[in-house]
């Protein structure tokens, strides 16, 4: 056997944590070159947010270095690659690798905040990010992005998102003047959902994250409808009646046939207590994706337009909204790979 098959070999008893298969037959290792006691080769990453480089490194030093004769040292270069969420079904097929909707049963819960944050996350560990504010008559994410002002232009029929944080942005806020309200009837929010995702340039994305409206009426119904949404993630406070409604927000989601990627307990502390969110989703056979800490911090973050994942990364908050980007990557990988023979083979740069 020549040694690079013997390294290709090596590498396949390393085991990739989330999906439990080896990463050669996942496709993840790739330009494998062998010279000077010195294999290199690329391992090709399910999201840029992968928090599981240490493993992999760790595994495959142990797996190569001293076992294959010859082989003293591993030297790794990155690359991902979001798989394509291919369930179209009828849908229509938008340049998204995944459509990750974020909804909550009741308002002002958070949902919005954790929306951003997470774009934001994401964006930073370098995938390519649009978030949809599809809550038409109440939009807020233009403010949670210091945006109050923007106005998307028009080239070639095609409106252009605006872009803060590496993270391209489109809402009713950024078409009408803050005191005039949004009156619309159910088919007109169905209209507008469905033009944010065909009418905008986009590009092609990682991650398409669509922040609802609080509820389980038009909009939730309008997407799942509309587009192949990899998952939800549904979020709460800790307290019993924020508990209520998101239970039915995920009986929502279940009854739409959309995946609940997990729960987020947000405004976890002394105020509204603690737990309500991890006592759901273990009720309920959810992943439970974490707690964000109740602060102050994170209200002026949302207030003045600069997300605490990225002004307060130090901070508990901050932290929390990290973590959090990187267990839901994983999620969605894993959501969507299960059952996939390899990774595709086409690597986003």
């Amino acid at each position: 056997m020549k040694i690079d098959e013997q390294v290709m070999a090596a590498l396949s008893t390393v085991i990739e944590p989330e999906l439990n298969r080896d990463i050669v037959s996942l496709n993840m290792v790739r330009d494998l070159t062998v010279g000077d006691g010195i294999a290199a080769f690329t391992i090709v990453l399910t999201t840029p947010a992968c928090p599981l480089k240490d493993v992999f490194v760790e595994r495959c030093n142990a797996a190569v270095v001293g076992k294959v004769a010859g082989i003293k040292e591993i030297r790794i270069n990155w690359d991902a690659q979001v798989p394509t969420d291919r369930r179209i079904h009828g849908r229509l097929d938008v340049p998204m690798n995944s459509i990750v909707a974020i909804a909550s049963g009741k308002g002002g819960v958070g949902k919005s905040t954790v929306a951003t944050n997470l774009a934001v996350c994401l964006a930073d560990a370098g995938a390519s990010v649009g978030l949809i504010d599809a809550d038409i008559l109440n939009p807020n994410i233009p403010h949670m992005f210091g945006l109050g002002s923007g106005r998307p232009k028009v080239v070639n029929e095609k409106m252009q998102p605006l872009e803060v944080y590496g993270v391209k942005l489109i809402s009713t806020g950024f078409l009408t003047t803050p005191d005039k309200p949004m009156i619309m009837r159910g088919p007109m929010l169905h209209s507008a959902i469905r033009q944010f995702f065909t009418d905008v340039e986009w590009g092609r994305l990682d991650y398409m994250i669509v922040d609802l409206p609080p509820g389980t009426g038009d909009a939730p119904l309008s997407l799942a409808q509309s587009f192949p949404l990899t998952g939800s993630i549904i979020v709460t406070q800790p307290q019993d009646v924020a508990v209520a409604d998101a239970i039915r927000a995920a009986a929502m989601f279940e009854q739409l046939k959309v995946p609940v990627l997990g729960v987020v307990e947000n405004m976890s502390g002394e105020f509204f207590g603690s737990g309500g969110g991890e006592k759901f989703a273990g009720s309920h056979g959810l992943p439970f994706l974490g707690r964000i800490p109740l602060s102050a911090k994170v209200r002026e973050g949302g207030d003045y337009g600069r997300p605490i994942s990225i002004h307060g990364a130090d901070l508990e908050a901050g932290r929390a909204f990290r973590k959090l980007s990187e267990d839901v990557a994983a999620r969605i990988s894993v959501t969507m790979l299960q059952g996939a023979d390899v990774i595709p083979i086409n690597i986003v740069g």
